[in-house]
């Protein structure tokens, strides 16, 4: 338990393990529904070493021969100096661990708590599947006594505002959160949903409100309005575009009994304009990606491609919500990699395990809609278009001015898309 012969180690061990009544700084047990991980922050800074390796690895072998998901609820300083190398490379360790958990398709949640930091947040906390995070927490690769003054950076908050983080809670939230992730991350194993795509949504119309749809077929309409298809092409287009048409959280709000967030694309950036997460229908778990009809930054289609990912590893089908006037293709995207996080998308949709379901809702603008459109199985509602141009830069590009005839042209209608054989159909028709 002293590998390097550190002086005064043991005798820390013996205090800690007399304060906490723990042999180790984590502990884990098994219940019906998860192996919860726990770190006592109390056993030197709840720090790694060795010893508290092997009970991590205990934990995760235990997990996966009874094919449950993990929840780590971390509070530690990092990696035990005390140990030296041999403590820094359980990270390795658990990496490891981590890894095989995610490709049997098992999930893992992680709550962040006060503090998480140095390479258990850069490792255990921050590879899990989902994280949660405590109001206020201090969470950051570097601890408080090795960074600059304080800063919003090293908190939950400013976690989550980084893409880093999906949810923060109050420590009175913790507990129900987890519970309800678990139900929504684990049903598609259990019910083999996987292999049943997600039902098209109903189309909504113009006046539409919070409406019962457990108790309506998806494939009516709220009313006349969305009944009606435009006469031309422009008429779409100013119709995908009118403000009071029903937008994603109203989609997603007749849609889903209960739904809970992911957030963030892992990588720095956060896009309030693409929606992602997991909702509960009738039994069955569906992950969903919706855009809210704004133009879609890199960080939205990583975190996309992110969510796409965790579905197909748990099995759970995919609805995808399209409605953007295109790509963001300012200096400021460009250099956050647009183009790159685009062409992931297309892949990570190409390649998915498990179906996608896409409904075009509003404005459907070019590959940037496209990106998040299923190959096979994509439909459109009759107040949305589709097109590879939106009408006012195909004129300019063209240098022609007759705007509205190039939106017939374009053929970017509902009932031309069916014709063409880009939608499978119109919703509510």
């Amino acid at each position: 338990m002293n590998p390097l012969g550190w002086p005064g180690y043991e005798a820390q061990l013996e205090r800690a393990r007399e304060r906490t009544g723990g042999t180790e700084s984590v502990a884990w047990q098994r219940n019906s529904d998860a192996v919860v991980i726990t770190f006592d922050f109390r056993f030197l800074g709840g720090s790694v070493g060795t010893a508290t390796g092997a009970l991590i690895e205990e934990a995760f072998t235990t997990a996966l021969a009874h094919r449950l998901p993990v929840v780590s609820l971390i509070a530690t300083g990092g990696s035990r100096m005390q140990e030296g190398m041999l403590s820094l490379r359980q990270l390795q360790r658990v990496a490891r661990l981590c890894a095989t958990h995610r490709e049997a398709g098992l999930p893992h949640v992680s709550v962040l708590r006060d503090p998480t930091t140095g390479g258990l947040w850069a490792s255990l906390g921050a590879g899990a599947d989902v994280v949660v995070a405590v109001v206020g927490a201090q969470v950051g690769f570097a601890g408080s006594r090795v960074r600059p003054a304080d800063d919003p950076a090293y908190t939950a908050e400013g976690q989550f505002a980084a893409g880093t983080v999906d949810v923060v809670v109050s420590p009175d939230e913790v507990d129900t959160t987890v519970t309800r992730l678990l139900d929504l991350l684990t049903s598609g194993d259990a019910t083999g949903s996987g292999r049943v795509p997600a039902e098209v949504p109903r189309a909504l119309g113009a006046d539409h409100h919070q409406a019962d749809h457990h108790h309506a077929d998806h494939h009516h309409a709220d009313n006349h309005q969305a009944d009606d298809l435009p006469a031309d092409g422009w008429s779409a287009v100013c119709r995908a575009r009118a403000h009071h048409r029903p937008r994603a959280q109203a989609y997603l709000d007749d849609y889903f009994e209960h739904r809970m967030a992911i957030s963030g694309d892992r990588a720095g950036g956060v896009d309030p304009g693409m929606l992602c997460g997991i909702g509960k229908r009738g039994a069955r778990s569906i992950a969903y990606a919706a855009q809210t009809g704004t133009a879609t930054t890199p960080a939205g289609f990583r975190t996309a491609s992110r969510l796409i990912r965790l579905a197909g590893r748990l099995a759970l089908p995919v609805l995808t919500l399209v409605d953007t006037p295109g790509a963001a293709n300012d200096a400021a995207a460009e250099r956050a990699g647009v183009g790159a996080a685009i062409a992931e998308l297309f892949g990570v949709v190409a390649e998915a395990r498990v179906p996608i379901t896409t409904l075009v809702i509003g404005e459907g603008g070019s590959g940037g809609a496209l990106a998040l459109s299923s190959p096979e199985h994509t439909w459109i509602t009759p107040n949305a278009y589709f097109s590879v141009i939106a009408p006012e830069l195909a004129a300019a590009i063209l240098k022609r001015d007759d705007i509205r005839t190039l939106a017939d042209d374009l053929r970017l209608r509902p009932q031309d898309l069916v014709e063409l054989g880009v939608v499978k159909g119109i919703s509510g028709r």
